[in-house]
């Protein structure tokens, strides 16, 4: 089978082509897991994360890719929940324990042994994936695969960032950055909170348009102060700055979310000039969000399929991978990025 390969770290620049198309022997289905002909897969700026080292793979090479779409096409001896022809997908949680506190509290998110989608175990940027079938998913029909690819991470990790925030209806709801995360989200909220007004912080004038056009209420640059304060923010950026401007802009007992599983440019940290008073003064959150779990990817599912989400994407073809992850490291389209594989 063709995949795009990952068998080094190294810097994404624009001139780089880090990711190898490689012809790999097609992998069998285990008894427990499911092989996916795969047609599409999200691009994802943890992707980035993985081949810079902010995330290492735990090991190399790899296929990355953890926005997996496609069909089943093989069967384990001992999977009766999933069968062969049926549309699934595949997100960032390959597999966790099972047992430890965090798995049999419903927080597998968090389990020492949590095992990552294109990190850890072979991912979607190729024909075939296969994976354990308890963490594979049926696909709404109202979207098309390319369509239902970026609700598998950018709107799932984000909707557990949004559970995070415990907002009330009417209260204020900020987003930093408005990416594939944020655009999913922002319509989510609307239909969630409907008396809850969103402000959109983003740097790109086109995006901050973009976010208007999906229902937010306000958009502005990101260190420019909105209009009233916000009771919860979610940060979807690779940076630290939009973090302490947001935290600035919170209320009392405000919530600040990161919705990222690195940050990027460690050394901002000597520029954040975090400020007790300013910052985090009268009972101020700040919150990060750890991966995802698989109820909340069903949860999410089960939400856009009721509400048949605008889904921005913007399409590649797998052996072109390197191009749509320079493209995300300079200055991504609105929306999401897709690789078509077949």
């Amino acid at each position: 089978m063709r995949a795009m390969l990952l068998d080094k770290i190294a810097p994404v620049t624009q001139q780089s082509q880090i990711l190898k198309l490689a012809e790999l022997p097609e992998p069998q289905a285990g008894p427990d897991e499911v092989r996916i002909k795969v047609s599409v897969c999200g691009v994802c700026h943890t992707e980035l994360d993985e081949i810079e080292g902010r995330t290492a793979p735990s090991q190399l090479p790899v296929i990355p890719g953890h926005q997996v779409v496609g069909t089943i096409d093989q069967v384990g001896t001992q999977v009766d929940q999933l069968t062969a022809g049926q549309r699934v997908g595949a997100g960032w949680i390959f597999s966790a324990c099972g047992s430890c506190q965090w798995c049999t509290s419903g927080r597998e998110n968090l389990c020492p042994e949590f095992v990552a989608t294109g990190r850890d175990r072979h991912g979607g940027y190729a024909e075939y994936a296969v994976l354990p079938a308890a963490y594979v998913f049926p696909i709404p029909d109202v979207y098309s695969d390319a369509e239902a690819a970026p609700l598998l991470c950018a709107g799932a990790v984000g909707y557990r960032a949004l559970k995070l925030c415990e907002l009330e209806n009417g209260q204020r709801l900020g987003l930093t950055g408005f990416g594939a995360s944020a655009h999913l989200i922002l319509q989510v909220a609307n239909h969630l909170y409907p008396d809850s007004p969103v402000y959109v912080f983003a740097r790109n004038v086109d995006q901050r348009a973009f976010a208007l056009t999906l229902g937010a209420d306000w958009a502005g640059n990101t260190n420019e102060p909105p209009p009233h304060g916000l009771d919860a923010i979610i940060d979807t950026t690779p940076a630290w700055l939009p973090v302490i401007y947001g935290m600035e802009f919170l209320n009392p007992g405000g919530r600040m979310i990161i919705n990222a599983i690195r940050k990027e440019s460690e050394e901002q940290r000597e520029l954040m000039k975090l400020d007790y008073g300013r910052h985090l003064w009268m009972e101020k959150r700040l919150q990060s969000v750890a991966n995802v779990t698989r109820a909340d990817i069903i949860e999410f599912l089960a939400i856009a399929a009721k509400l048949d989400l605008r889904v921005e994407i913007h399409t590649f073809p797998m052996a072109d991978a390197n191009q749509a992850l320079r493209q995300i490291r300079g200055q991504a389209p609105n929306g999401a990025t897709v690789l078509q594989i077949e």
